[in-house]
């Protein structure tokens, strides 16, 4: 121990600032007591420490990977061992699942680990799959985002015309088709009635001249 005492004199005379820095350092925040070099760690992120030179004080600043999102602080502080914050989550994202003939129950563009949302289908579908779908860690839809599926309803083989027509067609060029058709027969049914009185009906002849 005793080379150590040239060598911490010798640094008192060239760096006296350094070397006070250095005792109150050691007075006020011993390795052993006071440590702030272990930085919490995150998962899908990374961290970076972003401390001044001469501060007690340790910063250390949080960034998320690709496809997630921060949640809480990006900054915490560490002083006497004692961090202010806990560290912040990186979330995963998901995307807005399509839903054809279909609507969500949250409707956004993005949406964050572990949000649900609820699958409505319009009238005449029925859900094929798990209506209630959620945000997974990996930023995937599970279960998998269900379909809607054009359903057979009771008594549309009888339908001729009216309001249901868009209750049991599922698009609606098929009503539009569907109106023409009916329309077109309806025409046809008309004519074919029309020749059937004009055969159905003797022809008139005219009265033979009267005899002189």
């Amino acid at each position: 121990m005793a080379p150590l005492r040239p060598m911490a004199s010798k640094l008192q005379s060239s760096f006296p600032a350094l070397y006070v820095f250095g005792v109150l350092t050691l007075l006020l925040c011993p390795s052993g007591l006071c440590d702030c070099r272990i930085f919490p760690s995150i998962a899908h992120g990374s961290h970076k420490d972003v401390s001044s030179f001469f501060s007690h004080t340790t910063v250390v600043k949080y960034e998320c990977d690709e496809g997630y999102v921060l949640v809480g602080e990006s900054k915490i502080t560490c002083r006497n061992s004692h961090w202010s914050l806990p560290a912040p989550q990186c979330k995963a994202l998901c995307q807005k699942p399509e839903i054809k003939n279909g609507d969500l129950s949250v409707d956004k563009d993005q949406y964050v680990e572990p949000e649900s949302v609820t699958v409505q289908c319009d009238d005449g579908y029925g859900v094929i799959g798990s209506q209630k779908i959620t945000c997974s860690e990996n930023g995937i839809w599970f279960p998998a985002v269900p379909k809607c599926k054009w359903e057979f309803q009771m008594g549309c083989e009888q339908v001729l015309a009216g309001s249901k027509f868009f209750q049991c067609l599922p698009y609606p060029d098929d009503v539009k088709k569907a109106l023409e058709i009916y329309k077109l027969s309806l025409e046809i049914g008309q004519l074919s009635k029309s020749e059937e009185n004009t055969i159905s009906k003797p022809a008139h002849l005219p009265s033979p001249p009267p005899q002189k």
